[in-house]
């Protein structure tokens, strides 16, 4: 980190999360990093006839991609409480940024569980990477930040998806439905215990008890 990440970190711990295990860095997202995700994007991250997404984010146009990406990692930040928040980590192997892995979380001080999502290049699908980003990032949430179970969902048409919850250990969880392209999808609902995780390469973290402090889910240290 530079400087001036170090400090903007130290006011903002949700700016100071950095996890390694092998070839993959999870690292809070910077300015250079969200610029980095937008290329990415523009490269592909899905089939244009398919649309992976509840949300369908990247249904915009290149001219309005670069505007709508900076909106949403903003949003994420200015909206960030104790009550709410969600935590979206910039994924990079071997150096190269390729995805992003987050959770999203309401109540969490009483509730202590939340939604992961994560999207990763097209390019750089099909090589283990989004298994290892779910492994790294839930192994971060159970054992760092006091998650007592997560959730996940992917609709039935996108097997690629439920494969990777499937080798971290989530299990089935009922079905949903959303409609992100005026056509309604199926959803199929995951769920992880930390018994069930499938752990891989050994996790490093950093920042991980300045962020408890800050989402009230550890004293700080002027508080007995």
């Amino acid at each position: 980190m530079s400087t001036a990440e170090q400090r903007l970190a130290q006011a903002f711990p949700p700016l100071g999360i950095r996890v390694t295990a092998g070839p993959l860095e999870l690292r809070s997202i910077s300015a250079e990093d969200v610029l980095a995700l937008i290329d990415v994007v523009r490269d592909g991250v899905h089939a244009d006839e398919v649309m992976p997404f509840s949300f369908p984010w990247t249904d915009v146009t290149d001219e309005d991609l670069p505007s709508h990406y900076l909106q949403w990692w903003w949003r994420t930040l200015a909206t960030f409480s104790t009550d709410a928040w969600e935590l979206n980590l910039c994924a990079v192997w071997e150096g190269e940024v390729v995805g992003v892995q987050g959770v999203t979380t309401q109540d969490f001080p009483t509730l202590r569980f939340g939604e992961t999502g994560s999207w990763l290049g097209r390019r750089y699908q099909g090589r283990g990477i989004g298994t290892a980003m779910r492994r790294a990032f839930c192994t971060l949430l159970f054992d760092e930040l006091g998650f007592e179970f997560v959730t996940s969902a992917a609709f039935t048409d996108n097997p690629a998806s439920i494969r990777v919850s499937q080798k971290v250990g989530y299990k089935e969880n009922g079905l949903d439905w959303k409609h992100p392209r005026d056509e309604r999808g199926t959803l199929q609902r995951m769920l992880l215990l930390p018994e069930d995780l499938i752990r891989g390469e050994p996790i490093t973290v950093s920042g991980a008890a300045a962020l408890r402090r800050f989402v009230g889910i550890e004293p700080s240290p002027s508080q007995p």
